[in-house]
C-alpha cells in the first residue's frame, strides 16, 4: 500500500463525467471507468467520499433562460444528482468497491438521507459515501455542495476533476499559449475569474482552508498519483 499525503479525499465529478461522448444522458462505460479509478485509491488506503453533478440531464441555467422559476430548476437539478449517484453507486458495488448514496433531499426508497455523523461513520469503516442532491437547496451548485461536504467530512483535499490537467489563465482548447498554473491562491483565482469553482464554493474553501486540487482523471493515473504526493494539475492554496 503506498504512503499517501492525502488520506480523506472529496471527489468533485461533473455530470458531463457520465455522459456519452455525443450528447447528454449516462453512459454506463463511464460510470464503469471512473469507478475503476475510484476502486484505484481506494485499494491505496485513501477514504473518499464523492459529489456528482447533474449537468449531463438537467441544466437549470435552460430552464431559467424560459421563464421557469429558479428554485424549481435547481430542484431539478438536484434530483438530475441523485440518478448520478445511483449510477455510480452501482458500477462501484459491481467492482466490489462497497458504497452509499446519501441524499440532501430525502427520499428512503432510493438513499440514505444525509446524516453528517453517519456519513463519517460510512468513511471510517472504509465505504465510499456519495452525496446527492447538492446541499438540499436551490441557488447552491454542487460545486459549493462539493466544498460544503468536504469541510463537514474533515476533508485533507477536494479534488475537483475535469476533463484538462489543471487551470489556465485562458481556455488551453481555444488558446494554444494558455499559460497553466502550478499553484494558485484562493485569492487570485477570484480576482482573475478563471472559473474553477464558483466564487461561493472558493470562498467556502478559503475560509476553511481547505486545499483543492484540478487535475484530469483520465490522465495517467492522476488521481492516484496526486494522492501519492505527486505534481499533477493545479493546487489551490491559501
Amino acid at each position: 500500500m503506498s504512503e499517501l499525503k492525502f488520506k480523506r479525499v472529496l471527489l468533485k465529478l461533473s455530470g458531463e463525467a457520465l455522459a456519452p461522448q455525443e450528447g447528454s444522458g449516462i453512459d454506463p462505460h463511464a460510470a464503469n471507468e471512473i469507478a475503476l479509478h475510484v476502486k484505484s485509491v481506494v485499494e491505496m488506503g485513501a477514504d473518499l467520499a464523492i459529489v456528482i453533478g447533474g449537468g449531463n440531464l438537467w441544466r437549470g441555467k435552460i430552464g431559467i433562460e424560459v421563464g421557469m422559476d429558479q428554485a424549481t430548476a435547481d430542484y431539478m437539478g438536484m434530483l438530475a444528482t441523485v440518478m448520478n449517484s445511483l449510477v455510480l453507486m452501482d458500477a462501484l458495488e459491481h467492482i466490489g468497491v462497497t458504497t452509499r448514496v446519501q441524499t440532501a433531499i430525502q427520499m428512503q426508497s432510493v438513499a440514505e438521507p444525509y446524516i453528517r455523523r453517519r456519513a463519517l461513520r460510512h468513511i471510517e469503516k472504509g465505504r465510499v459515501v456519495i452525496f446527492a442532491g447538492g446541499t438540499g437547496n436551490p441557488y447552491f451548485t454542487t460545486d459549493t455542495a462539493a466544498a460544503l461536504r468536504a469541510v463537514e467530512m474533515h476533508a485533507d483535499i477536494l479534488i475537483k476533476a475535469t476533463k484538462v490537467d489543471g487551470i489556465y489563465d485562458s481556455d488551453p482548447r481555444k488558446n494554444p499559449a494558455a499559460k497553466k498554473f502550478d499553484t494558485i491562491r484562493y485569492i487570485d483565482a477570484l480576482s482573475m475569474q478563471l472559473e474553477v469553482m464558483d466564487s461561493t464554493a472558493i470562498s467556502l474553501c478559503m475560509d476553511n482552508k481547505m486545499p483543492v486540487l484540478v487535475l484530469n482523471l483520465w490522465e495517467n493515473e492522476s488521481l492516484k498519483k496526486a494522492l501519492s504526493g505527486e505534481k499533477v494539475g493545479t493546487l489551490v492554496i491559501p
